[in-house]
């Protein structure tokens, strides 16, 4: 079966297929494409951005938080698909845009592709954030490393639903702060560093903006020690908190099971299908 299933998805043709997600309330088509590659740059030593289009039709409705699996064509011995988040939706141009840290030989091989290529991915998978509903305070999002990815697309979304969310996005130093701009466009920006080259120096729970000021709703995507940090911050002072999980994935729709996460009421659970966005109040953490 699992065989059966890995050649399905990595069928070239495009299709599509009807998978009902549990953690939100409707059904989204999950499609198979061939996409055309628009730009592919790269930002440090260890960060692309790539950017994707259906040159042939507008690309699928796609929601902050989704991710996709991606093939790698140009790495013969990389056989599984790598589960990439959504970094933003720029539906003028039509291109679908990924945030990509270089961690090993699949993801150092979607660096190499040119502008022209085709990419063939499977999308949109996994759930959202969940709105919040007061918008007398900012929501508050926050990122770390490549996790930041799927932040810039929510910041987006937020400012079309009537809300200006703050951002506070850390890294280890200077270069490794990313699409620095697409955020100020956004909302307000703090930023801290390990090693004080810019912003505040320290963790982003250390940030000095999380003493003065309150939030209702907290958003955060990273390491899971800053994200399990970040859930202590919402728990101590009653602040709804709702982290992106990056367990490792193969097949990205529930059916490997490799990514499993036992949660509260619910047992086991698959991130890539109930998640990856999960409430920290459901989590097993020890915070």
């Amino acid at each position: 079966m699992m065989i059966t299933l890995l050649k399905i998805l990595n069928r070239k043709n495009s299709y599509l297929c009807s998978i009902i997600n549990n953690n939100v309330n409707f059904e989204m088509k999950k499609y198979i494409l061939d996409l055309l590659v628009t730009s592919n740059t790269l930002l440090n030593d260890q960060y692309f951005l790539l950017k994707l289009t259906d040159p042939d039709k507008i690309l699928p409705e796609m929601l902050p938080g989704q991710f996709a699996q991606i093939r790698m064509d140009h790495s013969k011995d990389t056989f599984l698909r790598r589960p990439i988040s959504i970094n933003f939706i720029d539906k003028e141009s039509n291109e679908i845009w990924f945030l990509i840290q270089m961690v090993g030989e699949g993801t150092r091989s979607i660096s190499k592709v040119k502008i022209g290529e085709t990419i063939n991915v499977v999308l949109p998978l996994g759930n959202t954030f969940t709105s919040p509903t007061d918008n007398s305070l900012s929501p508050l999002l926050v990122g770390g490393g490549v996790g930041i990815a799927p932040l810039l697309f929510y910041g987006k979304i937020l400012n079309e639903q009537g809300f200006k969310p703050d951002f506070l996005l850390g890294a280890r130093s200077k270069k490794d702060l990313l699409e620095l701009d697409y955020f100020k466009s956004l909302g307000d920006l703090y930023l801290t560093t390990n090693d004080g080259s810019y912003g505040e120096k320290g963790f982003v729970v250390d940030h000095s903006i999380l003493e003065e000021k309150k939030y209702k709703n907290i958003y955060t995507c990273g390491p899971k020690p800053m994200m399990m940090a970040v859930a202590g911050y919402a728990k101590r002072n009653d602040i709804i908190c709702e982290a992106s999980l990056e367990n490792k994935m193969a097949c990205g729709i529930g059916a490997c099971l490799c990514c499993v996460e036992n949660i509260k009421d619910e047992g086991n659970v698959c991130v890539c299908k109930d998640g990856p966005i999960f409430n920290t109040k459901d989590l097993l953490w020890q915070i």
